[in-house]
């Protein structure tokens, strides 16, 4: 009869902890490859199969994810994201650094776009709609109040509609 599964594996991990411990790791370091043994399902499944975590269960354990770029690229954009305050700043949900406090930042590149053209845009936008209502719901004010903006969309629906010949259908 084998020993209780629970049993096997703290018996497996003492003495692979200790195998360790001759290679002059520290209790820290077995420790951390331990975690990323279990995360990564690379641990001796319970059983007498000898199969891992991952042999025995693939569908829990994506394939690991493999990165083209070099350390020192991803070091160069964390330094860059840095200076720019596009990094999430602890404590907020989803708010950005610059987000947060915009003067101790550099001002992000702006629309080619005029002050004038973007008063239009968003004088247009007033008037059919097309702006974000208050609230949670993320609709638009055209959905929210459908009745209000029916002026402003009638145009624009009449004039794709084909126009109403008064004298009737055209006889053969």
């Amino acid at each position: 009869m084998s020993p209780h599964p629970g049993l096997t594996i703290l018996l497996a991990l003492a003495l692979g902890g200790a195998a360790h411990a001759q290679a002059g790791k520290t209790r820290a370091e077995v420790a951390r490859e331990l975690a990323e043994a279990r995360i990564s399902g690379e641990m001796i499944a319970p059983g007498e199969l000898g199969l891992t975590l991952r042999e025995r269960h693939p569908e829990r354990y994506p394939p690991a994810a493999t990165s083209t770029r070099t350390r020192a690229e991803v070091q160069a954009e964390l330094a860059e994201a840095r200076r720019t305050g596009e990094i999430v700043a602890s404590g907020e949900l989803g708010l950005l650094l610059d987000e947060r406090n915009p003067l101790a930042y550099p001002p992000k590149s702006v629309s080619g776009l005029t002050r004038a053209e973007v008063v239009a845009d968003l004088r247009e936008a007033q008037r059919t709609g097309d702006v974000l209502a208050t609230g949670d719901l993320g609709l638009r004010l055209r959905e929210q109040y459908p009745g209000r903006h029916l002026e402003a969309m009638q145009p624009a629906a009449t004039a794709a509609m084909p126009m109403h010949d008064p004298a009737g259908p055209a006889t053969r």
